[in-house]
């Protein structure tokens, strides 16, 4: 997001610089694989369906309105606590 934000290519190096920058020591393989898997995503697009999506998930509870769904809401917030960087852990693997 650094590299798109600022306008520059995402490569394999900017990749590496950029972790090299942060103090990061990276496999140079997971980089590849990252830059890859990158390769035609519309990453501006991305961003904007990833902030979309949790309040389009969160719309239809509060459609209803009613309190009847409060033990399924509580029970959504604790799964929700417990997803919480759930999407972010294979992020990690990257940087060794």
């Amino acid at each position: 997001m650094l590299l798109h934000s600022a306008e520059n290519e995402i490569s394999e190096d900017a990749v590496s610089k950029v972790l090299k920058a942060a103090g990061v020591s990276s496999d140079k393989a997971r980089v590849k694989a990252l830059v890859a898997s990158l390769d035609g995503v519309d990453i501006a697009d991305a961003m904007t369906t990833a902030v979309a999506a949790p309040a389009a998930a969160a719309a239809p509870g509060a459609a209803s309105g009613g309190s009847a769904d409060a033990p399924a809401e509580e029970a959504a917030a604790e799964a929700e606590e417990e997803d919480d960087g759930a999407g972010f852990e294979g992020l990690g693997s990257l940087f060794g």
